[in-house]
């Protein structure tokens, strides 16, 4: 039965990852595999591999035949350079320590070169991060820049008359009402100076009470008048009376 290596699609939308499996070359795409024998997710960088290295060298020495895909996965991983190697000991190229030895010179380097990769991921992150970071800060900043400005318009439109205009017209009222409080003053001394005149007249007024004596006294002598005619009717009532009498 031919074999074959190959990926089978897993995820949802948009965001797909795989699964490494055997399966036989006559099987349909979503059919039943063999085995599963790792993961490939390219949706990080760099891509995330898991691979059970052994069972891959295994599959591979039985004759399995990997997709394009699969072959640079399992080169990446270092499958191939170990076939590779094995099979150089079975030649009598070298032995199996050398071909170990020659193994792990290389995955030294793949390793340190892997890591050289994140490192620069990781930097370029970070630098991306850092100036999105200081573009938050210069929309703020302006933002800030417009709201201060905008309520500073506002306040100078809310805001009332500046005091200072006014206080020159509060000094032209004071210098007005100073007149008027000389004005005032001119007044009430003409108004005091009046009052000593009235007072020099007032006992001109006051000679009239040395008349009235004289009517009170023409008043007595009118008073005796009158009583002189009623007593002269009383003299002729009592004369007509004693008159009668002899009779």
């Amino acid at each position: 039965m031919a074999t074959k290596l190959r990926l089978q699609r897993r995820g949802r939308k948009n965001y797909p990852f795989y699964q490494i499996i055997v399966a036989d070359s006559r099987a349909p795409r979503d059919g039943k595999y063999i085995e599963r024998i790792g993961s490939y997710n390219p949706n990080t960088h760099p891509a995330t591999i898991t691979l059970d290295f052994e069972r891959a060298l295994y599959w591979l020495q039985t004759g399995a035949q990997p997709t394009d895909t699969v072959r640079n996965i399992l080169s990446e991983e270092g499958v191939l350079l170990k076939k590779h190697l094995l099979g150089g000991v079975k030649k009598g190229a070298f032995d199996e320590a050398e071909a170990e030895k020659r193994f792990e010179a290389w995955k030294n380097s793949k390793s340190q070169l892997t890591q050289k990769i994140k490192d620069k991921d990781d930097e370029q992150k970070r630098a991306e991060e850092k100036a999105r970071l200081d573009a938050e800060k210069e929309v703020n900043k302006t933002r800030a820049e417009v709201l201060a400005k905008k309520k500073a318009e506002e306040e100078a439109a809310n805001a009332p008359a500046p005091v200072e205009e006014e206080v020159p017209a509060a000094e032209e009222t004071v210098e007005v009402a100073e007149p008027a409080e000389s004005a005032v003053e001119e007044i009430v001394e003409a108004k005091v100076e009046e009052v000593p005149a009235e007072v020099e007249e007032a006992p001109v007024k006051e000679e009239v009470p040395a008349e009235t004596p004289a009517a009170t006294e023409e008043t007595p002598a009118k008073e005796e008048a009158v009583a002189e005619v009623k007593e002269e009717p009383k003299a002729e009532a009592s004369e007509e009376v004693a008159e009668e009498k002899p009779e």
